[in-house]
């Protein structure tokens, strides 16, 4: 088995200079083949120049007879992309008002519970590496109950909550590779809370009717990574506040999705907010987090 190896370790570079010269005897061989009709081709064309016309003789560019190879269009278009969720958050902090704080905790199923309409979703236009995202939550909530206490001129009290957080941003893409995305972020997040108690029968004029606005600055990122060309992992979160709005509001949100189709892909995942805003005696500082199912369609 050696000897024969040692034979063909001997023979393959002869075969492969045999091959070599083989090789440029046939290139020197077309190119004198070519050489000579072109030369046949001009013949006639110079002979003619002796005869006075006056047609002006077509040159053909030298490049003419290549294969001409396309460049695919550089992509300077917008892009836009739709990604509708739902999350199941349960909330536990610390609210309060006229000096008063209390300690808060609901599960998502005390939040379901009290459910009364939801809106939440992520817009996001893309034009080159500049990235425009938004996102937004709006929640009520509800609830009725019986007073434990029939001497009283009312019997029941209805409360109506309400929670409306929009955040838009302007990125660029500082990494824009087909399976890894990582991408700077900045914008703004705006909060409104709003509380609505009411009697019923209301004789005694003890309905409320309270708000909560403030805006907080935000700086954040976002990683996208491709593990397959099916299964995408998301990385994204941002920090704000600074005592502009709020002492501090942050998030951070981990989703991992599957591409059930070119344009959709489903995605699952863990999102974390935290506010802390203390304005004229009003506390609400809650820890908002759960679950998060949802689905991004690209639409352009």
């Amino acid at each position: 088995m050696i000897s024969i190896g040692r034979r063909a370790a001997a023979v393959i570079p002869t075969i492969t200079s045999v091959l070599g010269v083989l090789l440029l005897g046939a290139t020197a061989v077309t190119c004198r083949a070519q050489a000579t009709s072109s030369s046949n081709e001009l013949r006639p064309a110079v002979a003619s120049d002796s005869v006075s016309t006056d047609q002006p003789t077509a040159v053909e560019p030298s490049g003419a007879g290549l294969p001409q190879v396309e460049l695919p269009p550089e992509d300077s278009g917008w892009h836009f992309a739709a990604s509708p969720y739902l999350w199941f958050p349960g909330v536990h902090g610390t609210v309060g008002a006229l000096g008063r704080d209390v300690s808060v905790h609901a599960t998502p199923g005390d939040l379901l519970s009290h459910f009364r309409f939801g809106l939440m979703g992520v817009v996001e236009a893309r034009y080159k590496r500049v990235v425009l995202p938004l996102d937004l939550v709006w929640v009520r909530l509800g609830d009725n109950k019986a007073l434990p206490f029939p001497n009283l001129m009312v019997n029941t009290a209805k409360l109506k909550a309400g929670e409306f957080i929009l955040t838009p941003k302007i990125g660029f893409l500082l990494l824009d590779q087909e399976k890894l995305k990582i991408a700077a972020l900045v914008g703004f997040r705006y909060w409104h809370f709003n509380e609505n108690l009411k009697f019923v029968p209301s004789n005694l004029n003890l309905n409320f009717s309270r708000s909560q606005n403030w805006v907080d600055p935000v700086v954040g990122g976002r990683i996208q990574g491709s593990l397959t060309p099916k299964v995408i992992v998301t990385i994204a979160g941002d920090v704000g506040g600074w005592d502009t709005g709020s002492h501090l509001d942050y998030q951070v949100v981990g989703l991992l999705g599957y591409r059930i189709k070119p344009n959709v892909i489903l995605q699952a995942g863990y999102r974390y907010l935290y506010v802390n805003y203390r304005s004229g005696g009003t506390v609400i500082e809650p820890v908002t987090s759960g679950v998060i199912f949802g689905a991004t369609m690209n639409l352009k």
